[in-house]
């Protein structure tokens, strides 16, 4: 548990130090974009840079980080690269630009598609330099460079440059290395293996002696790789000093391994070579496994590596192997040791290692007469360590190696000649190879879900926040591809739990640096202070462990009591009261050294200084009362407990006590249990994580039954796009479009490309709803060239059929909702994609209508296919409320709609779509339709009580109703074809009377026809009654609240909708109560975590071992951000935020790209169109006048606005990574007042931030200046742009914040959010030569700083202005030069309206308000002092730089005046300049 030393921050150069360097020098005169004359080209000044640069600094990350920035790559390196001017120093250059983009999170091999030629032969001088010996030059610093280069090469395989070079190195050929006998071995095992290595023989023949020599080397670099490794591992002594640099080195070799393995397409030929290599065992026997501290991560890298080279999987066919599959194997390798009796002896287990490898090992005994008790044995009792070192432990070294060369391990030993190996080598490579493993399934069921200190604090596993992603660390990446299933879960269970685990370890040390434990005097714990989260425990003690369940050797359950004080303030002690079952707390146990009164230092070590020993989680199952039963939940209020102690009975993770107890009996150690002192809890929101690791781990101990057509997709292989609908073998011609179309024009514009063959001919006729048959693609393997050209002419052709919806009744509410939005042809591709069988992934960029295409799907679904179901998942409450709310908008009948969780409190309607709210409405509904029922008896004049039950008005309706009914059709449609006369149909129809609140008159008596369907309409109203009745029924029979939610859910709902985190968390619960679901729409795809996104198609069971899912639609945008990673290890070196629906769209998986948007102006769509394909505006965009008008009172609708430091201070870092930059938060503040002034609305203005600490600022600036003020006023929003994704607003003021360095805008995914939350007008704060040199921003800022940098406005002109956009104002314009300028502009553009207002009142015969003052005129400066609450003065000394000597005091003269001139006026904040600490408690976003 020794904690790493503290990681230290790296610290980003300012712009003082970028502009000092000797590196921006010469990006000056070389290579920088902004300048124009270059000079040319020389090696040279690569050579220099590299040396002085990198080599002086040991390759300090800093100056790294300063060259990738300056764009040394893109405009130097590799656009000047060839073979001639390759060097050391060139290669070196570039892989170091290459691995920072990487750390940095950047796009790293766009640069090298400029010329892809080259890239050949630079990459075959990587391999050359990472096989170098350190006397060519290289050190092992250099190669550890090398090694990190390859490793982003081999994780890049995506990219078709690297990826052809890669296939060089690992592939079939690459065997060439093995020992000839376990070649032969491996190509006997299939059959089709050795065939290709035929043919591979046979082409190599034909190659030159050159060719030949080059793939040779390909061949074998990675065994010759692991030769060099094992010599830099053999530089380790077994004591003294030991290489840093030698032992990074083998971290990144290892680290490299692993990632081999764990990806199929190189596992496949690279797991034999790893093995025939033994390097696993060799590092296992290394001295620096011995080294506890240098030796930590690698021991832990070590073990990842050995879990992937047994991995249970087929490494040909890529099938994942079962827990029997993998027992056969096992006693397959132990019976071929043992046999060795007889000529004739047979083996008594088959297997595929058995059946290949019998005519090798049949004679392998007969040396050793010492072995026959191990060759008569069972399996059982000679597979484990002990028992193979027993039997293995007295033969010779050369007995030992004869061994291993019977099975192929290692060349066969020469007669009368020693082994060079060691002795302990060769019992390792036995005894490992042979021994019984524990099955990864029952490794993670033994596994404790709570972590406990050792991984809480341990740096490897759980980095700081200040992780710079420099070194590798021992965690799963997630990548593109997965070996298995089960491979996938576990890599996403191992990161969720990891990630809850740094969340946990901060509000640990949050609570118990509260608490400030010290040593009391004789020796004891006492706590100097208090936290609302923890309190002391007074008593602890387990009740109960129940014996284990069959088959299990940890307890079934294990309960404890926990006792505390709760002598708090009432609010705190009803939170404490207020635990639920299932909640999970912490128990710990501190014993501090520190004496009384000491404080802590967070810059030493958090466990040494508070004397943290254990901490332990447990479940709460609830309170007990005065008799000491648990106070069971549920509508009944608690009991009142008297006095402040409270005992809490809670669950103990079994395997954990198991673990712990062993522990205590086999070494001696201390109880756990017996000294716990403090019990934390956690803010519910945060605290699911159980819940969704017991979910995550139920899923692995079940079979996953994915869908066939997924589940390749899901693991990265095969085709992309087999999913997709045109592939789908259950591709549905004729689809019935609903409401989509709104017109047949419409219709035709939407199908281009298509001929139209529309069934209707009259134009009258041709009206929506249509339903449309498109052309299946059908049987292959067409020859003749006229039957190919008829297959095309009929693919391009629809074949349209309008068709009436028929008449629902008379009433108004009777008549469909009907969508009136009119899609573009994009939106309705991606619409009939996802009514399509298969998987539907629509990419929408801001503004596009995703949530309407999504509303449009799920409405069409639900007509086409009303017995299907469709499960709705989002991110977040909100996304789902808004899709709600347009659901509800459309032609869905709302007792099929059911919300769950939370969040339908957060519904904008009256109407609850809860469980419960939903249930409550069924027996409205039932009551309401029973009265109907009643009213329709009493006009048909029947007797008795028919509308008492859903069963009596069932009975009603089959013998009353629909005898009428068919006697009335007897009549105006009579056999025999005689006419009818159209009065018949109103004269005999039997329900006027019931009818008669209806639009009067019912039948219109111009056309029989007309007449008759409407009564059909009437009868259809009339059964639908019924029908829902009927649906009803069960209500009546089910009694509790709760049996009734159930059958809702499980019956009577069509379309359920959910968080992506509910989904997870009741994962369990669905699937017991036989949940079902056809369908699948998944909104903000992108923003959902891999493994949330993938629990819900598995919240159900399978059918007969096959999926029922038909349809899963993903709707997201992979250009905004990702899913929330609060660590920056588990985001950037595991790649934890990378959702599946990234993921899936960089494996190349079909997408449909919507490409117009309607939210922003043309001009400010610019902004972020360029990251998408084809991105274009609505017609709207350009036609509505909101649009079209200029923004009042500013010249222009979007600029980047220069901010130069305030006071001699720009970004300023109180708290780590909680950035404030005072001069911009005024500056924002100040505009957004002067935009009030001119008449703006305060609700259609919002101000967003790129950081937190940014965000408490500019809210602590406003409450200052004008929070309280009537005229002004608060903006909609203050808040980070991060928390504003999925929201938008006319008018957007952004703040930068950076002046030092450009920070996390400069993921791309952030500037597209900050650039597309406006729809009307966008200004930005920033320092502009910070930013507009950042490579990835280009694009954006090229055209922000086209326009000029000081704000330019137009005091005269007021909100809502005429002036169209981009014309020239008719009123002078006024371009302020600086923050201070702004800020006095704003006061006296304030106080003299105020004036104005005074006068107008006192004269109010005068019309016209006074002007604000002269443009000309400069504003008087202004020396404010404000008086904060304690009475302390804080004085701000900053002028507008052109300004008098004379100042004006706020607090005096004018503000005396100001309350004169008018009495109801809140005081005017005073002029800026004093810096607020931000009191919010709000995390970093």
């Amino acid at each position: 548990m020794d904690k790493a030393p503290q990681a230290k921050k790296t610290t980003a150069p300012t712009v003082s130090q970028i502009n000092a360097e000797f590196v921006t020098q010469l990006a000056n005169k070389y290579w920088a974009p902004h300048v124009k004359k270059k000079l040319a080209f020389d090696s040279m000044v690569i050579e220099e840079v590299y040396q002085k640069e990198m080599v002086t600094s040991k390759y300090s990350v800093r100056k790294i980080m300063l060259l990738e920035f300056s764009q040394y790559l893109e405009n130097y390196l590799w656009v000047n690269y060839s073979l001639e001017v390759s060097s050391k120093a060139y290669l070196m250059s570039i892989c170091c630009m290459v691995n920072e983009k990487f750390r940095e999170n950047v796009p790293a091999w766009e640069t090298f598609q400029k010329k892809p030629e080259h890239f050949p032969h630079f990459f075959k001088c990587i391999l050359s330099a990472a096989l170098a010996d350190e006397s060519e030059g290289y050190s092992l610093r250099d190669q550890t460079i090398l090694l990190l280069f390859l490793d982003h090469c081999f994780n890049s395989l995506e990219v078709d440059l690297i990826r052809e070079q890669v296939q060089k190195l690992i592939s079939l050929p690459m065997w060439v290395c093995l020992l000839k006998a376990r070649l032969d071995l491996e190509l006997k095992k299939t059959p089709k293996l050795k065939k290709f290595w035929s043919l591979i023989r046979k082409s190599d023949e034909k190659l030159s002696e050159k060719a030949r020599e080059q793939a040779d080397q390909e061949r074998r670099f990675l065994s010759r790789l692991i030769k060099k490794f094992h010599t830099v591992l053999k530089l380790i002594p077994p004591s003294g000093s030991v290489s840093m640099d030698v032992v990074h080195y083998c971290e990144r070799f290892i680290e490299l391994m692993i990632d081999l393995e764990a990806l199929l397409p190189t596992r496949r030929w690279f797991n034999t070579v790893l093995d025939d290599s033994h390097i696993v065992v060799h590092c296992y026997l290394s001295n620096l496994v011995q080294w506890e501290k240098e030796g930590h991560l690698f021991s832990q890298l070590l073990d990842m590596l050995k879990f992937y080279t047994g991995f249970e999987i087929n490494d040909q066919t890529g099938v994942a192997l079962t827990e029997n599959e993998m027992t056969t194997i096992h006693y397959d390798r132990i019976t071929s040791l043992q046999i060795h009796v007889s000529k004739d002896a047979k083996p008594y287990f088959g297997g595929e290692l058995q059946i290949t490898t019998t005519r090798i090992y049949r004679a392998a005994f007969a040396h050793f007469p010492e072995l026959h008790d191990f060759a008569l044995s069972n399996v059982a009792a000679v597979d484990t360590r002990d028992s193979l070192q027993k039997i293995f432990g007295p033969l010779s070294p050369n007995s030992l190696h004869k061994v291993a060369s019977y099975l192929c391990l290692l060349p066969a030993l020469p007669e009368n000649v020693d082994t060079t190996y060691e002795k302990e080598f060769l019992l390792e490579l036995l005894v490992s190879r042979h021994e019984r493993r524990i099955s990864q399934i029952q490794q993670l069921n033994q596994m404790p879900l709570y972590p406990t200190e050792k991984i809480i604090w341990d740096e490897n596993i759980v980095p700081t926040e200040y992780y710079s992603g420099e070194g590798c660390l021992a965690l799963p990446k997630l990548n593109l591809q997965f070996l298995t299933l089960h491979d996938y879960l576990l890599r996403n269970f191992n990161l969720f739990r990891l990630e809850s685990t740094y969340e946990i370890r901060q509000d640990i040390e949050d609570a118990v640096s509260r608490m400030k434990p010290w040593q009391s005097e004789y020796g004891g714990v006492v706590f100097g202070g208090w936290a609302r989260m923890a309190q002391p425990i007074v008593t602890f003690t387990v009740v109960e462990v129940a014996k284990p369940n069959i088959g299990e050797n940890w307890p079934a359950r294990v309960r404890a009591d926990v006792t505390v004080n709760l002598n708090v303030r009432h609010q705190i002690k009803q939170e404490w009261e207020g635990l639920r079952k299932h909640d999970v707390c912490f128990l710990i146990t501190v014993r501090p050294t520190q004496p009384y009164g000491t404080r802590l230092d967070w810059k030493k070590s958090f466990v040494e200084q508070t004397g943290l020993i254990y901490v332990r989680g447990c479940e709460v199952q609830g309170m007990l009362d005065d008799k000491g039963r648990v106070i069971e939940e549920g509508p009944e209020p608690k009991p009142e407990l008297k006095g402040d102690l409270r005992t809490f009975r809670v669950f103990l993770d079994p395997n954990q006590y198991q673990q712990d107890m062993t522990n205590t009996i086999q070494s001696g150690a201390e109880d756990v249990y017996e000294n716990f002192n403090i019990i934390m809890r956690r803010k519910p929101k945060e605290n699911n994580f159980k819940a969704v690791l017991e979910t995550i781990r139920n899923l692995m101990n079940t079979e996953c039954v994915v869908p066939d057509w997924l589940h390749d997709i899901i693991l990265g292989y095969g085709d992309p796009g087999s999913a997709h609908y045109s592939k789908m073998p259950n591709q549905i011609c004729t689809l019935d479009f609903n409401d989509t179309f709104l017109s047949i024009d419409h219709l035709k514009a939407c199908f281009p490309d298509h001929v139209l063959k529309v069934s209707a001919d009259s134009v009258t006729l041709q009206k929506p709803p249509f339903k449309i048959t498109f052309s299946v693609k059908g049987n292959r393997g067409v020859k003749r060239k006229g039957e190919n050209e008829d297959i095309d002419s009929e693919k391009n052709t629809l074949f349209v059929e309008p068709h009436v919806i028929p008449n629902r009744g008379p009433y108004p509410y009777n008549q469909p909702k009907c969508n009136t939005i009119p899609f573009t042809p994009t939106q309705i591709e991606a619409i009939r994609a996802g009514m399509q069988p298969g998987l539907t992934m629509v990419v929408g960029p801001p503004g596009t209508g995703k949530t309407d295409v999504a509303v449009q799907i799920i409405s069409n679904l639900y007509h086409n296919f009303p017995e299907q179901r469709t499960l709705i998942v989002t991110h977040s409450n909100q996304a789902l409320n808004q899709l709600f709310e347009k659901i509800m908008a459309l032609d869905i009948d709302e007792r099929h709609l059911l919300r769950m969780g939370h969040g339908e409190e957060e519904l904008e309607t009256e109407k609850d779509f809860s469980r419960y709210g939903r249930v409550n409405y069924v027996l409205a509904r039932r009551l309401e339709l029973l009265r109907e029922v009643g009213r329709l008896q009493e006009s048909l004049g029947v007797p008795g009580d028919v509308s008492y039950t859903c069963e009596t008005a069932g009975h009603f309706f089959l013998y009353q109703v629909m005898s009428r009914w068919e006697q009335y059709l007897s009549k105006v449609r009579p056999k025999g074809g005689k006419t009818v006369d159209i009065t018949a149909v109103s004269e005999f129809f039997p329900f006027h009377k019931y009818f008669a609140n209806a639009p009067q008159p019912i039948f219109k008596g111009q056309s029989l026809e007309e007449d008759m369907e409407i009564a059909e309409g009437c009868f259809r109203h009339i059964k639908k009654i019924f029908t829902q009745l009927e649906e009803f029924r069960a209500f009546e029979l089910l009694r509790s609240g709760l049996d009734r939610s159930k059958y809702l859910l499980v019956k009577e709902a069509k379309i359920i909708a959910m968080t992506c985190t509910h989904a997870a968390l009741k994962r369990h619960d669905l699937v017991e109560l036989g949940f079902k679901y056809d369908n699948i729409l998944m909104e903000e795809a992108a923003q959902i975590l891999e493994i949330e996104t993938f629990i819900p198609l598995l919240l159900q069971n399978p059918e007969d071992g096959f999926s029922r899912l038909k349809r899963w639609i993903m709707i997201g945008d992979h250009h905004q951000l990702p899913p929330v990673i609060k660590n920056m290890a588990f985001q950037k070196y595991s790649n934890m935020e990378q959702s599946l629906f990234t993921r899936f769209v960089r494996l190349g998986v079909p997408t449909v790209d919507l490409d117009a948007q309607g939210r922003a102006r043309a001009s400010l769509c610019n902004l972020y169109n360029w990251r998408y394909k084809n991105l274009g505006n609505l017609p709207h965009v350009q036609l509505l006048p909101e649009f079209r008008c200029a923004n009042a009172g500013l010249l222009y609708d979007f600029q980047l606005i220069n901010v130069e430091d305030f006071n001699g201070v720009g970004e300023s870092e109180p708290n780590p990574y909680f950035y404030q930059n005072l001069g911009e938060a005024e500056y924002a503040v100040a505009l957004f007042m002067y935009m009030r002034l001119l008449g703006y609305p305060a609700e259609r203005i919002s101000i967003l931030t790129t950081y937190n600490g940014q965000k408490h600022l500019i809210r602590d600036v406003i409450n200052q200046r004008c929070g309280n003020n009537p005229f002004i006023g608060r903006p909609n929003k203050v808040t980070t742009v991060d928390r504003f994704q999925g929201q938008q607003n006319d008018y957007i003021i952004l703040s930068l914040v950076r002046t030092k360095a450009v920070g996390h805008l400069r993921d791309v995914r952030r500037l597209v959010v900050a650039m597309s939350r406006a729809r009307l007008g966008l200004y930005i704060f920033g320092r502009v030569s910070l930013f507009q040199n950042c490579f990835e921003l280009t694009p954006a800022f090229s055209q922000l700083t086209a326009r000029p940098l000081q704000l330019h406005i137009i005091p005269m002109e007021y909100y809502p202005t005429e002036r169209k956009n981009g014309e020239h104002p008719s009123h002078p314009v006024h371009v302020i030069k600086n923050m201070p300028e702004m800020a006095n502009f704003v006061y006296n553009m304030y106080m003299h309206m105020l004036e104005s207002a005074r006068q107008y009142r006192q004269f109010y015969a005068s019309q016209q308000l006074l002007p604000p003052p002269a443009l000309g005129q400069e504003s008087e400066p202004v020396q404010v002092s404000t008086e904060e609450e304690d009475g302390e003065e804080i004085e701000n000394d900053t002028k507008p730089e052109s300004t008098s000597e004379t100042t004006v005091e706020v607090e005096g003269e004018k503000e005396e005046e100001a309350a004169t001139k008018d009495e109801e006026h809140h005081k005017m904040p005073e002029h800026p300049g004093r810096d607020s600490d931000s009191e919010g408690e709000e995390e970093e976003d």
